[in-house]
């Protein structure tokens, strides 16, 4: 098998979703900083294993940080408000989310006040019910695209806060016309996922996220920002 067929350690290289089997085939990058383009990016990794067919993904972290979107811990002051509020958020054990002041404080300035507040309100009905998962609902897709820095991130990600990316279509239509074919920014983790953009309509996201669900680029120090959606025929051996 190829270098580049290869499944990150403890995830599966294939899945069948409705009846049809789909490679899933990881790109390994340099460690991606503000100081790449995200189209060099694509050209360089993912251009020359592309096929015809394939469709491209990219994780929103690595867009995140091409366009400055990833702040030092060292440089957030987390007002009051925010040392607060991360008190009662639930910390999933796959990540940080909002539940320190400093993930906090960038969800009240991306996000403003008011809709965090509410946000908060709401979850503390949804908890009185049993119900998690209101708060970003209210909060939004901005909300719950900020990462917060843990031990398993690569260096010196460890040590930052990254935010969603700005204009993710925009993004994903950058990136296809490097790569030579369609290219969807995806936020994944080991719980799930969502699209956060699309460089055309031909990319159905409900089927993407059932293609991914098992979060193939990985959780930890893969260094596999970038993957490759290729539709495969398990009878002909061949991908």
């Amino acid at each position: 098998m190829e270098a580049e067929t290869i499944a990150n350690e403890g995830k599966s290289l294939f899945i069948e979703v409705d009846g049809k089997s789909y490679a899933r085939i990881p790109i390994k990058t340099h460690i991606i900083t503000d100081a790449d383009k995200l189209s060099d990016i694509f050209s360089r990794y993912a251009a020359p294993v592309i096929k015809d067919g394939d469709i491209a993904f990219v994780s929103e972290k690595a867009v995140a940080c091409t366009q400055k979107r990833a702040v030092p811990m060292k440089d957030i002051k987390p007002r009051l408000l925010a040392r607060i509020l991360c008190k009662f958020v639930y910390k999933n054990p796959y990540g940080i989310g909002l539940s320190i002041p400093q993930t906090m404080e960038m969800a009240l300035r991306e996000c403003g006040v008011l809709r965090i507040l509410l946000a908060a309100a709401v979850s503390v009905i949804g908890k009185l019910l049993g119900k998690r998962g209101w708060f970003y609902r209210i909060a939004g897709d901005k909300a719950r695209a900020i990462d917060g820095p843990c031990d398993y991130a690569i260096p010196p990600y460890n040590k930052y806060v990254v935010l969603g990316p700005l204009n993710p279509d925009l993004a994903a239509g950058e990136a296809a016309n490097a790569a030579g074919c369609p290219v969807a920014v995806v936020d994944l983790n080991d719980l799930g996922g969502n699209i956060l953009g699309v460089s055309d309509a031909s990319i159905d996201p409900v089927l993407l996220l059932k293609i991914l669900a098992d979060n193939p680029l990985g959780q930890s120090d893969e260094q596999t920002p970038i993957g490759i959606i290729r539709l495969i025929s398990i009878r002909k051996g061949a991908i």
